[in-house]
């Protein structure tokens, strides 16, 4: 898969990537977006998401730190993103930890047409109707082959639909890839997965091929926070690392360093 070809696209074209997203994050996701090469707009009042997002070229939905306020907005975004076929990534933050999370999260699929699903494991499950323990946001356990609930929330939704843990996996319902590289401080930074549903945007408005840019996102990200591992070894310094690392991502490195597999599903 090129994936630097679709990085390189994204260096081009500088895509605007309007957030309706997580307030603990926020800075985060709108400094990976620059690092990758693509324009943050973090725009959530609901009296001007429509009109903002008729400037983007990508719309992300991050449930993180939710209101109902939020809901309306990203209701709001999302019909005016689906009426310009602008690209969605919804990131379901927590989804089944509470009514409010899992509710939203049904109306956004529901309603909208989303090209992304990114997720941890335990909220793919969730959203495919499997059981999963999650605390607060984290993925404990899931009962069950993620792989299999994967393809069927694919199937179900058509939406693209990555999973994220030890070895990442995206799937459309009929294909699917392994994305092998990756870092474990990673999951000792708050925000990694927000600013993988940044990087997700980036990718997918170049792209419209979505697993596949939501492939080369990954492995994106994976692979500069290999390179940021090599350089720091704590959570902190990792994350400054993180945002150069990307930064300075070339597309021949990317294409070198990535590690996939794919395949068909089989369910």
């Amino acid at each position: 898969m090129d994936t630097g070809r679709i990085l390189s696209a994204v260096r081009e074209k500088k895509p605007l990537i309007h957030h309706i997203t997580n307030q603990v994050t926020i800075s985060e996701c709108a400094n990976i977006t620059l690092a990758t090469g693509g324009l943050p707009i973090m725009a959530h009042a609901k009296e001007e998401v429509a009109e903002m997002v008729a400037h983007a070229d990508a719309l992300v939905l991050n449930i993180g730190t939710l209101t109902t306020e939020q809901i309306e907005a990203m209701l709001l975004a999302g019909k005016q993103a689906n009426d310009l076929q602008l690209p969605i990534i919804l990131d379901p933050v927590g989804v089944g930890a509470t009514g409010l999370r899992s509710e939203c999260a049904k109306q956004l699929l529901t309603k909208l047409k989303i090209s992304i699903i990114k997720g941890n494991a335990a909220e793919i499950a969730i959203l495919a109707g499997g059981v999963a323990e999650i605390k607060g946001v984290e993925s404990i356990a899931v009962s069950g082959d993620v792989e299999a609930l994967a393809a069927a929330l694919a199937s179900e939704t058509g939406a693209v639909v990555a999973a994220t843990g030890e070895i990442d996996l995206v799937t459309d319902g009929c294909r699917l890839v392994e994305i092998y590289n990756g870092h474990p401080l990673m999951a000792e930074v708050v925000g990694t997965g927000c600013m993988t549903a940044s990087v997700m945007g980036c990718f997918a408005a170049v792209e419209k091929n979505f697993l596949q840019a939501a492939v080369a996102a990954l492995a994106a990200i994976n692979v500069a926070a290999e390179e940021a591992a090599m350089e720091a070894a704590a959570p902190a310094a990792f994350k400054n690392k993180l945002f150069d690392k990307l930064h300075g991502l070339t597309p021949a490195v990317l294409s070198a360093k990535q590690r996939l597999e794919e395949r068909v599903v089989t369910v």
